[in-house]
This record gives C-alpha cells, sequence and structure tokens, in this order.
C-alpha cells in the first residue's frame, strides 16, 4: 500500500467559499461535485443534519476515488432548532434574515475526512454562535443586492458586507462561519496522515 503522504486529497464540495479557505493551506487538492442529496429528514435537528450530510458528502467521493483523503463539509443554520438552509433566491434570503433580525443563530459547520483504502473516516463539529442585529428591512434589501448570498447557509455571508448585520460572532474555529472550519481540517488531515504546515 503506498504511504499516507503519496495520497491524493479532494474538496468534495462544489463551495467557492470552501476551495478559497482550503487554498490557504497551500495543499494540492482537487475538487469533486459529492452530487448527495441535502434533503434534511423529518424532525432532523440541525447539527445531525450538518453532520450527516459531511459524511455523506466524503464518503461518496470516496467511493469513487479510494486512495484519497477526501473532505466532506455542510453547514446548517439553527434558529431555535429549526434548520435554514441556502435561500436560492432573493424572497426567501428576505424572509430568513427578517426572522434572524435581533436574534442568536448556531451556524453548525459539519467536516467529516475520509479514505477508504485506509479505513480512515472521522467527524468534527464547529458551531458558531452569531447574534444579528435588530436590521431594518432597508439593511436587508441593501445587503440582498450587494452581496447576493443566495447560495449561503441562513442568507449570512460574513466574510463581506453580511458582517455589518451582526453584534458578535462566537467561535473557536474563526473559518467555520465561511463554511470550513480549517483548525478542525487541518487536525483531521493530520489524523489520516497528511503533512499540514
Amino acid at each position: 500500500m503506498p504511504h499516507a503522504l503519496a495520497r491524493p486529497l479532494i474538496l468534495g464540495s462544489t463551495s467557492r467559499y470552501r476551495r478559497e479557505l482550503l487554498e490557504r493551506l497551500g495543499l494540492p487538492f482537487d475538487v469533486v461535485a459529492p452530487q448527495v442529496d441535502e434533503t434534511p429528514g423529518a424532525g432532523e435537528a440541525p447539527a445531525a443534519l450538518a453532520a450527516r450530510l459531511a459524511l455523506a458528502k466524503a464518503r461518496a467521493v470516496a467511493q469513487r476515488h479510494p486512495h484519497a483523503v477526501v473532505i466532506g463539509s455542510d453547514q446548517v443554520a439553527d434558529l431555535d432548532g429549526s434548520p435554514l438552509g441556502k435561500p436560492g433566491d432573493h424572497a426567501r434570503a428576505t424572509a430568513q434574515l427578517r426572522l434572524m433580525r435581533g436574534r442568536t443563530v448556531v451556524f453548525q459547520a459539519a467536516l467529516a475526512v475520509v479514505c477508504l483504502d485506509s479505513g480512515f473516516e472521522q467527524q468534527d463539529l464547529a458551531p458558531v454562535r452569531v447574534v444579528f442585529r435588530d436590521l431594518a428591512d432597508r439593511e436587508i434589501e441593501t445587503y440582498l443586492r450587494t452581496e447576493q448570498p443566495y447560495d449561503c447557509a441562513g442568507s449570512a455571508r460574513s466574510e463581506g458586507l453580511g458582517i455589518a448585520l451582526l453584534e458578535a460572532i462566537h467561535s473557536d474555529d474563526p473559518t467555520a462561519l465561511v463554511g470550513l472550519p480549517l483548525i478542525r481540517t487541518c487536525r483531521l488531515l493530520r489524523a489520516a496522515g497528511l503533512q499540514v504546515p
């Protein structure tokens, strides 16, 4: 069996945000779409949904690339136990932000790393508590027209103008809110046998 360091690294995600974050580590990697049904189960809690989808994405890509170390990740916004996914359009994004104004939302950032050949499979969860300001409708509209964050869980794009919507962010993994908790990613990649600077 080849040495673990020779294994290719694959990001099982089409998210440009996750790709940009993983590029920070300076490791060569490929991107493969996981093609996983992201429909929540009936009554599925947001943290459980994020964890299930992250692992499903990593496993789906690993099935096609068994020699590779595969990263799967997912994020679900948790508003009082109810999941808020990617809005997809302006009307849904407006509704989400109106629901979240003046409230605390937990963004559940889940991570899974899988390598079929070596039998490696580990998961982690990085919850991020985000306190939203009591937003005026015009602030919501300006933000959405500027950022168009329709592919972001809970319509929150904190790395852009979205930061102006917030009172506070509480997290022990600062990139988790953007979509890939890099501290945990480094930890799991090392555990899988990759050298991370």
